[in-house]
């Protein structure tokens, strides 16, 4: 089906557009709701409960190891994008979408049914350590699927709005989870969420999951895919041929996600150790998070319908020089200990992190062809997420341990935006890019 058949033909499917919306901004938010619980537990609880001996002696140690846990499973991450790019390109999109929610599902709830170290000593902390692998390698094939099902569902002219579906599920996610341990904390004491307040989020993923599958169960398979099925076009080896011909283009794709993942997840968990340091309350900075957080979801949407308009590359340029620019007055905003403040520094943040996530599902998969779109647009994401968010809560915490301000922080992620915006620059505007070539 050429991209002009398929824009005809998507203009008179508004009941299947919404239905496959629905589907990957219901998945990805669900997905990301299990892998940012964590990302707030370690921030907050894990410490204390699973690497208890440096608790007591070294509470910063222990901190720092509680932060690394998260970074552990982006390492992960790249062997799921392998695992579901390799299937994904064989089998479908639709299936491999399936079977990274209920694994990320199954981790999550047992996270929250895990003895703590007191109880059964250091097994406690290889057990978390195993589930975290596990939500990762999870999460290093649910994107690349969920990306696909919306860009290559698309017609011609919506691909970046398409694509800042599934993109919003990170910020929904992020506002599912922090609201839920928001409830939770306003709602208990401190002894009784340390106790076992802080379990019930991950339990609730058991629920979450079940209405996710049975949504995702009812998306029609890409029609990419199903073409390349009649055709017989996909390839038996997606890896090897992935990188024979496509290996620039992963490399520039993880360099382009290396800042906005890093900023990310400074939003995701390390504002929420730095806002006690100022003194702000758990419920303060949880609420401010929230805040960011409907932000990022507004300028990822928007953001996607800009770079139909603009191109992707000018959309991401423009994310990054704002997330540059603000990293110093960020920090400034944020220093004076005002929980409004605090709130504000992080919703501008949001401006920057949004325009340059929301395309990204279109330009990725522009940047690829159709037999190893998948596998292409995965790997180049989970090698992003492992130079960009996944040990930047960690090395934020150590920058700040050691230098005694946060400013090193926002050098250190503005280091980043000059590398993320000299890879998106060199990309050749993708915009348009017949998706069946």
């Amino acid at each position: 089906m050429s991209d002009s058949v398929q824009h005809a033909a998507g203009a008179g499917r508004t009941r299947d557009d919404k239905r496959l919306l629905a589907s990957t901004l219901v998945g990805t938010t669900i997905e990301w709701y299990d892998f940012f619980i964590y990302a707030q537990a370690a921030s907050l609880v894990f410490a204390p409960h699973f690497f208890k001996p440096l608790s007591a002696d070294a509470p910063g140690v222990a901190s720092l190891l509680s932060l690394a846990t998260i970074g552990i499973s982006f390492l992960f991450r790249p062997l799921g994008a392998v695992v579901a790019g390799r299937f994904g390109d064989r089998l479908g999109r639709k299936a491999m979408l399936v079977m990274t929610l209920i694994m990320m599902g199954a981790a999550t709830a047992l996270i929250g049914l895990l003895p703590t170290y007191a109880q059964i000593g250091v097994a406690a902390p290889i057990l978390l350590i195993v589930l975290r692998i596990v939500q990762g390698f999870s999460a290093g094939g649910e994107w690349g699927g969920a990306a696909l099902m919306a860009v290559e569902h698309a017609p011609l002219g919506k691909r970046g709005y398409f694509g800042s579906y599934p993109q919003t599920g990170v910020p929904l996610g992020l506002i599912l989870a922090t609201g839920v341990l928001w409830v939770i904390s306003s709602s208990t004491s401190e002894e009784q969420f340390l106790a076992w307040g802080w379990r019930i989020p991950f339990l609730v993923s058991v629920v979450l999951i079940v209405f996710g599958y049975l949504v995702r169960r009812m998306v029609e398979e890409s029609p990419v895919f199903q073409e390349m099925l009649e055709r017989k076009a996909h390839t038996s080896a997606p890896l090897q041929e992935l990188f024979r011909s496509n290996t620039r283009n992963v490399v520039l794709a993880a360099l382009i996600f290396v800042a906005n993942n890093a900023a990310g997840y400074l939003v995701i968990a390390y504002f929420l150790s730095y806002g006690k340091t100022l003194g702000l309350s758990r419920p303060t900075v949880l609420l401010a998070t929230i805040v960011g957080a409907v932000g990022w979801l507004v300028f990822t949407v928007y953001s996607g319908a800009l770079s139909d308009r603009i191109g992707r590359v000018r959309t991401f340029q423009i994310g990054y020089a704002s997330v540059f620019v603000w990293m110093l007055p960020m920090f400034l905003m944020m220093g004076t200990g005002s929980g409004v403040l605090f709130a504000l520094a992080i919703v501008v943040l949001s401006f920057g992190i949004g325009l340059s996530y929301g395309p990204m599902s279109a330009m990725y998969a522009e940047m690829f062809p159709a037999k190893v779109r998948y596998s292409g647009v995965s790997i180049g994401y989970a090698f992003g997420a492992i130079l960009g968010g996944a040990f930047a809560p960690t090395i934020a915490e150590a920058l700040t341990q050691a230098t005694g301000s946060a400013y090193s922080v926002g050098a250190y992620i503005m280091v980043l935006s000059v590398i993320s915006i000299i890879a998106v620059t060199m990309v050749r505007e993708p915009r348009g890019t017949d998706l069946n070539a």
